[in-house]
C-alpha cells in the first residue's frame, strides 16, 4: 500500500517514527516531511502501471502516506485536466502555453488534495477532531472531507473570507468562527485553543501529510506530459505548499528513474499588497518577515508569512525561478483575459499567474518557445464578490431595458 519509512525535520533532519501523531518538530519548531523507501518502491513500481489506477490522486497511493485502503477519504480528487491554451498563449507570446486546473477538484479548488490525505491519515492514526485557520478554501475542504470520514471540524476564517467559503463550511456541518484580523490571527486563535479543546491542528504544514496529497499535483503533471517536465510552473504563492510538495515529488520521481534530473524554473507569484515571499526573496533572505497590513483580492494569497517561507525561496532558487507579484487590478484584468480568450473562469489567485506570465515573457526571462504551466488552484464561482468589483448588474438591466429604471 505505501512505501512510508518515516518523517524528518526539513530544518534539523530529526527523524520520527511513521505511525504516530505528529505535528512540528519538537526539536526546533519547523515541519515535518514524509520519507519512503524509494529504492525499494523502484524495484516494485513501474510508471506505467499508474494508469491502471483510479482517475484520481490516489492512483500514486503507494507514494502516499496511508497504508491501509479503508482509511482513504476519497471525493475523487485530482487528475484534473492540463489544458493547452493557444488563444491566451498567442495573445501574451508564448507558444507552448498550458494550464493546469486545480478548479476541477472536489470543493472548486486545490485544496482537497491536501485534505483528502490530511484526513486520510487522522482517520487512520484514530484523530476525531480536527481544527484549521484558513483563508477560505481550505477550510472548505477540511469541512468536506471531515464531513465525509464523520470527523468534527472547527474552523477560523478572517471574517471577509468570500461568501462561498463560509457557506460550504457550514452546509457540510462545521463549526466556524469568524474572526476580525488575517489567517495569522486565526492560526493564533486555533494554536491557542487546540490543546484545551483536544483538537488536533491541521494548519498548513503544522501537520505532516497535507504536502503529500499536494505533491500529487507534480506527480500528475509529470505523468501528463509524458514524464518530461515543462521548462517553467508558474504557482499562486500563499501558504506555498503546493511548490514544496511539486519539488519533493519531483526529486522522489528522479529517484524512482521515471524523470531525469532537469528541472522546471519554479515561480511563485504574489499579490502586490501581501508579498512576504517576493521580498524575501529579492533581498537574498532564507525565511520572509511579517507583511503587515496584507491586503489583496485574491484571499488565498493573504498570508502575511507562510511558515514553509524557507523551503519555497529553496525550490525557487534552485531551479532558476523567480518571485513576483501583481497588482489586483492586474490579475483582474489577467482573469479576464483568459476567461474571454479560452473560455476558462479562473480564482483570482490563478489569474495573478498569468498577469506575472505577462512580465517575464516581455522582460525576456522567458522565451516564447518554452513550454510553461499556470496553475489555476480555484474556480472562479467561488469569487463572485472579487470579479463583481468589475461589473454593474444595474447598469446592465438599465441597458437592456432601452434605459427604463426598475421601480425598486
Amino acid at each position: 500500500m505505501t512505501f512510508l519509512t518515516h518523517l524528518a525535520c526539513s530544518k534539523c533532519a530529526v527523524r520520527y517514527p511513521s505511525g504516530e501523531i505528529h505535528n512540528l518538530c519538537t526539536a526546533c519548531g519547523e515541519p515535518l516531511l514524509v520519507y519512503y523507501d524509494l529504492d525499494r518502491a523502484r524495484q516494485s513500481l513501474a510508471r506505467n502501471a499508474m494508469k491502471q489506477g483510479p482517475h484520481s490522486m490516489w492512483r500514486y497511493q503507494s507514494l502516499l502516506p496511508v497504508s491501509r485502503k479503508e482509511s482513504i477519504v476519497s471525493l475523487g480528487e485530482g487528475m484534473t485536466p492540463l489544458i493547452p491554451t493557444p488563444r491566451l498563449g498567442k495573445r501574451l507570446g508564448a507558444s507552448n502555453l498550458y494550464l493546469k486546473d486545480e478548479g476541477l477538484n472536489p470543493t472548486g479548488t486545490f485544496k482537497a488534495r491536501g485534505l483528502s490525505c490530511a484526513i486520510s491519515m487522522a482517520k487512520e492514526l484514530g484523530i476525531r477532531r480536527l481544527a484549521i485557520p484558513s483563508a477560505g478554501n481550505a477550510a472548505g475542504a477540511l469541512a468536506a472531507y471531515a464531513a465525509a470520514a464523520g470527523m468534527e471540524a472547527h474552523i477560523f476564517m478572517p471574517r471577509d473570507v468570500p461568501a462561498a467559503n463560509f457557506i460550504e463550511c457550514k452546509m457540510y456541518g462545521a463549526d466556524v468562527t469568524l474572526v476580525d484580523g488575517l489567517i495569522s490571527d486565526c492560526a493564533r486563535m486555533v494554536a491557542e485553543r487546540a490543546p484545551a479543546e483536544g483538537w488536533f491542528d491541521v494548519s498548513t504544514l503544522k501537520e505532516p501529510y497535507r504536502i503529500e496529497g499536494k505533491k500529487t499535483m507534480g506527480l500528475e503533471l509529470a505523468e501528463q506530459m509524458d514524464w518530461t517536465l515543462p521548462d517553467a510552473i508558474f504557482y499562486p504563492t500563499g501558504g506555498g505548499v503546493g511548490i514544496i510538495g511539486m519539488w519533493k515529488a519531483f526529486a522522489e520521481l528522479e529517484k524512482l528513474g521515471w524523470i531525469g534530473e532537469a528541472r522546471p524554473k519554479m515561480i511563485a507569484v504574489q499579490a502586490g499588497g501581501c508579498q512576504p515571499v517576493v521580498q524575501a526573496f529579492e533581498r537574498g533572505l532564507d525565511r520572509a518577515e511579517f507583511w503587515s497590513n496584507a491586503t489583496t483580492l485574491a484571499s488565498g494569497l493573504r498570508v502575511p508569512k507562510p511558515l514553509g517561507d524557507f523551503l519555497i525561496l529553496e525550490a525557487v532558487r534552485s531551479s532558476g525561478g523567480t518571485c513576483l507579484a501583481v497588482t489586483d487590478q492586474e490579475l483582474l484584468d489577467a482573469g479576464l483575459l483568459l476567461a474571454q480568450s479560452e473560455g476558462l473562469f479562473v480564482a483570482p489567485e490563478g489569474a495573478a499567474c498569468i498577469a506575472a506570465l505577462e512580465k517575464l515573457l516581455q522582460g525576456g526571462f522567458l522565451q516564447q518557445d518554452q513550454s510553461i504551466v499556470i496553475y489555476n488552484t480555484g474556480s472562479g464561482l467561488k469569487y463572485l464578490e472579487s470579479y463583481g468589483t468589475r461589473f454593474d448588474m444595474e447598469e446592465a438591466i438599465e441597458s437592456r431595458l432601452g434605459g427604463l429604471v426598475l421601480p425598486r
